[in-house]
């Protein structure tokens, strides 16, 4: 069933949420975990299945993403994130929207061939705030 013209999100908000997930990918890549945290609201939440406890709240997302990059370095692998096939739909108010995609994390080392981590699916409340929407809460999936 198509979503009714009511439900439809604004293209400037749509490519607001692609960018928002390109910033993500190559903060946390780049070992950048403040950046990364930034994409998340305040009281943002991340789970996933990959990890024991949810990250909640600015200062937990910086220490997951540092501890993630810090784990990159010491097995000397180079890790991607490949977000694609985005689906953003509105949300519960004006001010929020949800959000679904696919997440492949690949790995790569000096001189060797590509290595896929794992696909998963990416399941997203945003929030917009002064600085653009922000993740208030995601979920992670794994396929298979």
């Amino acid at each position: 069933m198509a979503d009714s013209p009511r439900d439809a999100v604004p293209a400037a908000d749509v490519l607001a949420v692609h960018q928002l997930y390109g910033r993500q990918s190559h903060a946390i890549d780049s070992g950048r975990a403040a950046e990364w945290a930034a994409t998340f609201t305040a009281d943002g939440r991340f789970r996933s299945p990959s990890y024991p406890e949810p990250a909640i709240g600015t200062a937990e997302l910086t220490a997951f993403a540092e501890r993630f990059h810090a784990g990159c370095e010491e097995s000397g692998e180079r890790l991607r994130h490949v977000v694609s096939t985005v689906e953003v739909r509105t949300g519960q108010s004006v001010e929020t929207l949800r959000a679904r995609a696919y997440l492949q994390i690949v790995g790569t080392t000096s001189g060797g061939e590509p290595r896929l981590h794992r696909i998963t699916v990416l399941e997203d409340e945003l929030a917009r705030t002064a600085d653009g929407w922000r993740v208030r809460r995601r979920t992670v999936h794994r396929d298979g």
